[in-house]
């Protein structure tokens, strides 16, 4: 597999908050939005992947199942995250957003918690792998809303569900299963309030190479404010 990072504070935000983890030894990409106080964002995001990476390598040469494993470690990670949140007070109130892939070959499995995404992109076409914890990703499922009033929507960041805000929190699991050439986007929603699926699709099918596809992804979110921290992982199956 090929793949290419990229993270920018934004041009609004003072600090960014967004973490991200590509570790292709273990086949390990993730991207994390950490929300807080004054830098606690950051420290939940960073804990977070910081600690899968470092157990997800130790139990990987003996597991079987991957699913369980991952799970287990969010799991651990969560608490660990939510422990600080409560014994220091410049972190109370942090959490972060994780969406986790794990490539074993060409299948990929996924955890997931918050508002970031996980994209395929497969021929010429996008599918959103994950779904929003957010109110405005839970109106629009219901029918509440429309995709265009989501867009633009006052209340479009407030999460339904986030690591280490509590002691104990739902991950979701994806598994899918891979093709030659498919492209895989993991993002924060500093992309994506920005740029639609359709548009994401245009510029990642229009380029062959990753590293100028995502500073394009980068620069036409930046261009269109930059309203939040911008992370992305773009890996492409050979």
């Amino acid at each position: 597999m090929k793949w290419s990072q990229i993270t920018d504070v934004g041009r609004v935000r003072a600090g960014n908050e967004d973490s991200l983890c590509a570790c292709p030894d273990i086949g390990l990409f993730a991207v994390a939005d950490g929300m807080g106080g004054h830098k606690a964002g950051e420290i939940a995001s960073s804990t977070a992947l910081n600690y899968l990476a470092e157990n997800l390598r130790e139990v990987l040469p003996g597991t079987r199942d991957i699913q369980s494993s991952l799970l287990r470690i969010l799991e651990e990670a969560n608490l660990r995250v939510y422990r600080l949140s409560t014994e220091f007070e410049q972190y109370r109130g942090m959490g972060t957003t994780v969406t986790a892939g794990v490539f074993m070959g060409y299948h990929l499995v996924i955890a997931h918690i918050g508002d970031s995404r996980a994209y395929l992109v497969r021929g010429n076409e996008i599918t959103q792998l994950t779904e929003d914890h957010s109110l405005v990703g839970e109106m629009l499922r219901y029918g509440g809303i429309t995709e265009e009033q989501a867009l633009n929507h006052p209340q479009r960041n407030v999460l339904t569900r986030a690591m280490g805000t509590a002691p104990s929190v739902k991950f979701d699991i994806y598994t899918q299963n891979l093709l030659p050439g498919d492209k895989i986007l993991f993002c924060s929603d500093g992309l994506v309030n920005h740029l639609r699926p359709e548009e994401i699709k245009e510029i990642i099918t229009s380029q062959r190479d990753l590293d100028l596809t995502v500073k394009i992804l980068l620069d036409t979110a930046l261009e269109r404010g930059g309203l939040d921290n911008i992370t992305m992982i773009l890996v492409e199956m050979e």
